[in-house]
């Protein structure tokens, strides 16, 4: 597995106006982390999303991409995590997935500090607020995390 992201329109070619569902295979390097916000912020964008809205899924990918590395995989930075994204034809909604196939470990099960002055759990805060929905899925050798930002008319 490469140690850099590496953008894959692989899957179906997108419909009219909507971009091939985005694919990304990469390790839980931290230095991996800014190639994969950015690479995600501009298939929002090219989903139609708004700049800030795109931000916003960003520095959510961003925030579970560092949980994965931190709690899934004890800060081990060679193992495997999948990103997906996808946008909906009809609604220009978009869903990015994250797997992991490390500690299985819910994050919904703990109620984060919310807190900012002490460290640990601001990155759930974001993840709750910065996204309209945000479900983790437990798999039998790890996790999915599946994030969804619906697109809104007229909001940028």
């Amino acid at each position: 597995m490469a140690n850099r992201a590496v953008p894959q329109s692989k899957g179906r070619p997108g419909a009219k106006g909507v971009p091939p569902d985005l694919r990304l295979d990469v390790t839980s390097d931290p230095a991996n982390l800014a190639t994969v916000r950015h690479a995600c912020e501009a298939f929002c964008i090219g989903c139609g999303l708004g700049e800030a809205a795109a931000g916003d899924v960003g520095l959510v990918v961003n925030e579970a991409m560092a949980n994965i590395t931190r709690h899934a995989y004890a800060g081990a930075t060679d193992k495997p995590v999948s990103v997906r994204g996808h946008c909906d034809a009809r609604t220009g909604d978009v869903t990015i997935t994250l797997r992991d196939w490390g500690s299985g470990f819910n994050p919904e099960s703990v109620r984060p500090k919310q807190d900012p002055s002490q460290p640990g759990g601001l990155g759930m805060v974001c993840i709750r607020c910065l996204v309209d929905d945000s479900v983790y899925s437990p798999q039998p050798d790890g996790m999915l995390l599946t994030l969804t930002k619906r697109k809104r008319a007229g909001l940028k």
